[in-house]
């Protein structure tokens, strides 16, 4: 079987450090900001009104879950659903507390997907997480989150969306990229190993669509409703992300394309080959079937006295003509395309 020239690279299924399980809370003021890993302490932070916090959680259990949502007064359904961790993306409103369900997606030699939860209220944003995705790390809190909190928790959600989504555009391009060497690998020589590749690249674009189709919903209702703590003024942040799931959605739909037309390629060339084969095979067929039937006809009984020379010039005549018949038969199908 004729490997493909570029092999996807293994998949990162070694075992890794055990996932760091922590709380990070920032509490800002505007005299200045508290940090601390003391869950303890966020009822008391909450309840200074000047304070802006956010909450950080990496893999929470359901004890660290359950302080945070008394701290903060969060509805029972919205710990419930982030103690699971089993949503899908969405979007829903509790006595004025925003639940939003997102999902990073990352290339590790395959796609992969993770569920992160985030909690918006007038004065708070928590975002709940797995170690796969670290949100001290994206591009905008490079700097710190004070300056985020400074502009209000809502502002905090949308840097942390927007850096979600634009995450989604790497990968994206590493598949296109995938599927453009497929494309060449399969006009060169298709191969069971391509049509395997085509049906990865099919399920992981599906699961990639599975995860960021339902988040345009989930930002068209942010942007077109009203919703308390996100600020009016802030809307036109959340609508660039809407616009940036658009594009997503719409090269996600580029890409199926792509990969199914791939596929009918792969069956296109697979079905000429079956085809060049029958007409060769048939092709020899007829060549052998010709000598056959005049050897039938004639018989092989004659043979030995043939070999000894005793045969008479008319064998001889027969055999010439059925070999000069063969050969004419040959040319013929030669230049046809039959062998």
């Amino acid at each position: 079987m004729t490997q493909p020239t570029q092999e996807r690279p293994p998949a990162s299924d070694a075992p890794g450090p055990e996932p760091t399980v922590r709380t990070t809370i920032v509490a800002w003021r505007p005299d200045g900001t508290i940090e601390t890993d003391d869950v303890g302490r966020l009822a008391e932070l909450a309840s200074d009104p000047a304070v802006r916090l956010w909450v950080d959680a990496v893999l929470p259990d359901a004890e660290t879950v359950r302080e945070i949502s008394d701290a903060l007064g969060l509805h029972h359904l919205i710990a419930e659903d982030i103690a699971e961790r089993n949503q899908r993306a969405k979007v829903e409103t509790f006595d004025g507390i925003v639940h939003i369900v997102l999902f990073g997606v990352a290339y590790l030699g395959e796609v992969r997907t993770a569920e992160i939860d985030f909690v918006l209220s007038e004065r708070a944003v928590v975002s709940v997480h797995g170690p796969e995705w670290d949100a001290r790390t994206v591009a905008p809190l490079r700097m710190g989150v004070e300056p985020l909190l400074a502009r209000g928790s809502d502002y905090v959600l949308y840097a942390l969306a927007d850096a979600i989504v634009d995450g989604y555009f790497p990968v994206l391009d590493r598949l296109a990229d995938e599927i453009d060497q497929l494309q060449d690998d399969v006009m060169a020589s298709a191969s069971d190993w391509d049509l395997q590749r085509l049906f990865v690249l099919k399920r992981e674009l599906l699961d990639i669509r599975r995860a960021t189709s339902p988040a345009r919903e989930v930002f068209n209702q942010l942007t077109n409703r009203e919703i308390g703590p996100i600020q009016e003024a802030h809307v036109v942040y959340f609508r660039d992300v809407y616009d940036h799931l658009i594009r997503v959605t719409d090269e996600l739909d580029n890409y199926r394309e792509l990969v199914a037309g791939t596929l009918d390629i792969y069956l296109s060339i697979v079905n000429n080959n079956l085809s060049r084969i029958m007409k060769r095979l048939t092709g020899v067929t007829v060549i052998l079937a010709g000598i056959g039937a005049i050897a039938g006809i004639f018989g092989m009984s004659e043979a030995g006295a043939a070999l000894a020379g005793g045969e008479a010039g008319g064998f001889w005549l027969v055999t010439v003509a059925t070999v000069a018949l063969a050969a004419t038969a040959a040319i013929v199908l030669r230049r046809i395309d039959w062998i």
